[in-house]
């Protein structure tokens, strides 16, 4: 399940799920704890779990100001009549209504929303949450045999590739006359403004994904440079094949909500009309590429009610032939976010050029691949290039791949060429798990692989012999995620080259100018004791803490990506918007919804100060992810709120538990 955010979709390079999801499973009921009674020893105590509404997302109706929302609805032919229901009741306002589609997006109060979910024509009422674009750091055609496909005489012709994300400078040495087909979805509700060329919601035709548009630039900085980078490396990849490129983002002016001045975001209603978009092009595409994503999830989350729109939408694909390829994220954690964590969707993870997983790439058995990640230079707005690292440019050496071994095998569907790449590719062996490195080359002749990588543990460098050997340990990788500037890691080692963030869900991800030195990847810290809430209100407090700035944002976004209540429920985007969670004005009455929040937020601070770990057990049983789960469910809820203020006070924030 997910651990976080119900966030719009700003896959943004900004990405975010609905609801927790970090746990594969819902956590065992924690036994029940009181601030009068302390716990007993090696068992934490915890509420029992209530029934979740059966349409309604949980959260929206316990908090009175409503939110944004995707309605699903039986058929698309009940989409109008449902939109026109929805228009009539109060606080409620129907904001996009697709043609031939089977959901309408809806803002509304939580009882307009509550009242629309009693439709039978109504399938569901969910979020629409926001993607991010993965975050860029500051690399690998030979590596993965590339140079050598071309000399064979693979090199993509006939066969397009989709990229999705920010727009594309079509007229970049790199790319032009690759461009053959544009569109844009670009929400310009709720304060979000159009990257349409035309300024409208959506946009179809020539110029439409253009990157190089007055709303992509801030004080001479382009904010859309993602997706020029990201369809550059596809390209290089596959340089005869296709590119349709799509613009789903959307720019917030709004420094508490970006966490500096502007910072791009896609809602996930964007992102499904452009799945929609590609499924219904006569070209033959290969490949679509999704370098952005939202939420936390620990393995696979095809039953999360948040992802099942964009679950279907990639099935739809996967019944067309064409694979979706997605960016894992770049949190240091095993699992990835969403759309990654979706089992239909291929998963790509991050190595550099010698085969070593950097710290910030997430990771584990919901990866299909590992490629070149690292220090990747490639093209950016204006004609000029940039080196930047993240799984965000993993995913399109794979998506160009596809391209090439669809050449090849033309009537392969995406699971026999995944198969493929899967079969030949290079294994890299880790914490008990191997994943194949991308290896075009070989997938096309179908060679052996190369022999087994196994990382030494806790260092992130292969075993010096090469071949596996047998050896399960494996080193920790630290995470970083959205595209945007990012600050230095806490603590102390010189940390791996940042990855860019990639759009994702739920989470929104700042864009930032392009750099003439390769960023620092927005990464988890490796701090080894906890803070209290108070301990988090002195960080938060400009030139009292220990922490930068920087860092500071860099945690908030992690938190936002991974949470369900913050930043969605509750703005916790900035230092001085955590600081009023964690330390309510004297004047507001403290009620066990603000207690919590505070001791929740501070949480989650600690994870992302690497102060804990999800896997760390506060109980013989229980997990820190089961606790922030179930912590978060409840909070959702409106329930059991002292219960879990307790439980993470005593349980997770006061103790040395990394």
């Amino acid at each position: 399940m997910r651990l976080r955010a119900l966030v719009a979709m700003a896959i943004v390079l900004t990405v975010a799920p609905g609801v927790p999801a970090l746990a594969e499973e819902p956590p065992p009921p924690l036994p029940a704890a009181t601030a009068e009674t302390p716990a007993p020893t090696g068992e934490t105590p915890a509420p029992a779990e209530q029934p979740a509404a059966p349409k309604l997302e949980p959260g929206l109706a316990a908090d009175g100001d409503g939110a944004r929302v995707i309605v699903e609805v039986t058929a698309p032919a009940e989409a109008a009549p449902v939109a026109g229901q929805a228009q009539g009741l109060p606080g409620a306002e129907v904001v996009l209504q697709p043609p031939d589609t089977s959901f309408i997006v809806v803002e509304g109060t939580s009882e307009s929303l509550a009242a629309l979910a009693q439709d039978p024509r109504v399938v569901s009422v969910r979020r629409d949450r926001t993607y991010s674009p993965s975050e860029l750091g500051s690399g690998g055609l030979t590596v993965i045999g590339a140079d050598q496909a071309h000399a064979a005489g693979f090199t993509g012709r006939g066969q397009t590739v989709a990229i999705i994300d920010t727009g594309i400078d079509g007229d970049h040495p790199a790319l032009h006359g690759r461009v053959v087909e544009e569109a844009c979805f670009s929400s310009t509700d709720d304060g979000a403004k159009s990257l349409c060329p035309g300024g409208g919601a959506t946009q179809v035709g020539t110029g439409s994904a253009d990157a190089e548009t007055a709303m992509c630039v801030k004080d001479a900085v382009n904010l859309c440079d993602h997706g020029t980078h990201v369809a550059g490396i596809a390209s290089a990849v596959a340089p005869d094949a296709d590119i349709i490129a799509i613009q789903v983002f959307s720019r917030i002016d709004d420094a508490e909500y970006c966490g500096e001045a502007s910072c791009l975001t896609a809602y996930e209603s964007s992102i499904l009309l452009a799945l929609d978009h590609v499924a219904k092009s006569t070209r033959d595409v290969a490949a679509v590429n999704l370098s952005l994503g939202g939420g936390l999830f620990g393995g696979a989350c095809d039953a999360e009610p948040g992802v099942q729109g964009m679950k279907a939408a990639i099935e739809a694909l996967h019944a067309k032939g064409v694979a979706t390829v997605a960016a894992a994220g770049n949190e240091y954690e095993v699992g990835a976010g969403s759309p990654g964590c979706i089992s239909s969707a291929v998963t790509v993870g991050a190595t550099d050029d010698g085969d070593v997983i950097p710290e910030w790439s997430n990771r584990g058995p919901v990866l299909d691949l590992f490629a070149p990640g690292v220090n990747v230079d490639s093209s950016v707005p204006g004609g000029g290039r940039q080196v930047y690292s993240g799984t965000s440019m993993a995913a399109p050496h794979v998506a160009g791949a596809f391209a090439l071994l669809a050449q090849k095998s033309a009537d392969a569907g995406p699971d026999a060429l995944l198969e493929q790449f899967g079969k030949t590719g290079r294994p890299i062996v880790y914490d008990g798990v191997t994943t194949p490195r991308l290896d075009v080359y070989g997938a096309l002749t179908d060679r052996a692989p190369s022999p087994a990588v196994s990382q030494s543990p806790g260092t992130g460098v292969p075993a010096p012999d090469g071949p596996d050997d047998g050896s399960d340990g494996d080193p920790s990788p630290d995470p970083s995620s959205g595209p945007a500037p990012e600050p230095d890691p806490e603590p102390a080692d010189p940390p791996a080259p940042s990855p860019i963030p990639l759009p994702t869900v739920t989470v929104t991800v700042t864009v930032t100018a392009t750099p003439t030195t390769a960023p620092v990847v927005c990464s988890r810290g490796k701090a080894t004791k906890t803070l209290t809430a108070a301990g988090w209100t002195t960080e938060m407090t400009r030139g009292k803490g220990e922490l930068s700035d920087g860092t500071l944002s860099c945690y908030l976004r992690l938190v936002a990506k991974a949470s369900d209540v913050f930043p969605e429920l509750t703005r916790a985007s900035t230092p001085g918007t955590a600081y009023r969670v964690l330390k309510p004005a004297k004047k507001t009455k403290l009620t066990q919804k603000i207690k919590m929040e505070s001791e929740l937020l501070a949480a989650w601070l600690n994870w992302a100060h690497g102060g804990v770990n999800f896997t760390a057990k506060i109980s013989r049983s229980t997990t820190v992810r089961d606790t922030l789960i179930a912590a978060e469910r409840q909070r959702l809820k409106g329930t059991s709120l002292s219960e879990y203020t307790s439980i993470l006070k005593k349980h997770v924030n006061a103790r040395r538990i990394a």
